[in-house]
């Protein structure tokens, strides 16, 4: 929670220094978006490649539980198209781009707001924040109302990082390594199926 209201932070002192141009003419935030975006992939690189024991404790898993993961991507993508029918002001590859970003807040609002401007990508941005906020504040009523696999799909692709104490806590620790799978498959899917909404 502490993670998702700084980011909020950040995003409102954004605005301020929009709104009151407090950043100089000359900065490219473009470029700037670019670098910061390819320092966070190198840094979620790192973090899996120390962890030696992931492929590992993957293997481990239950065959049917390893197709949650796609599970959650239909579903998402399912439940985004019905939404996008009560938006006429948005096509519907638009809001299957922002629906791609499951959570990951940081990449699929950059990725959106290279390709369709900064208007989407802020409502990608506020999208994913908020997915990964009721997440947070939701996952035990979740496991009550529709069981232990139901934060674990609403987490998207934060359930290898931010939403995993949470989901650990509320489902118990034999659903650790399935929520790091899960993270792991969405998260990575998260450039490729955001890239390929905007594109059409």
């Amino acid at each position: 929670m502490k993670g998702s209201m700084t980011i909020v932070a950040f995003f409102v002192l954004g605005i301020i220094c929009g709104l009151f141009h407090l950043i100089p003419d000359g900065i490219n935030i473009g470029r700037w978006s670019y670098i910061a975006l390819c320092a966070l992939l190198f840094c979620v690189g790192i973090s899996v490649g120390n962890d030696t024991q992931m492929l590992r404790r993957f293997r481990s898993l239950d065959p049917l539980l390893l197709l949650l993961p796609l599970m959650t991507i239909i579903g998402t993508l399912a439940g985004v198209t019905v939404v996008s029918l009560a938006m006429p002001h948005r096509s519907l590859t638009e809001c299957l781009a922002v629906g791609s970003g499951f959570a990951y807040y940081s990449l699929s609002s950059i990725f959106i707001t290279q390709y369709k401007g900064p208007e989407l990508g802020t409502v990608a941005l506020l999208a994913n924040i908020l997915r990964e906020v009721i997440t947070l504040l939701g996952a035990p009523l979740m496991v009550r109302w529709f069981g232990r696999l139901a934060p674990i799909s609403a987490g998207g692709a934060t359930t290898m990082d931010t939403t995993l104490p949470i989901i650990t806590r509320s489902c118990g620790q034999d659903y650790v390594i399935l929520s790091l799978f899960h993270g792991f498959c969405v998260d990575f899917s998260v450039p490729f199926l955001v890239t390929f909404f905007c594109t059409l």
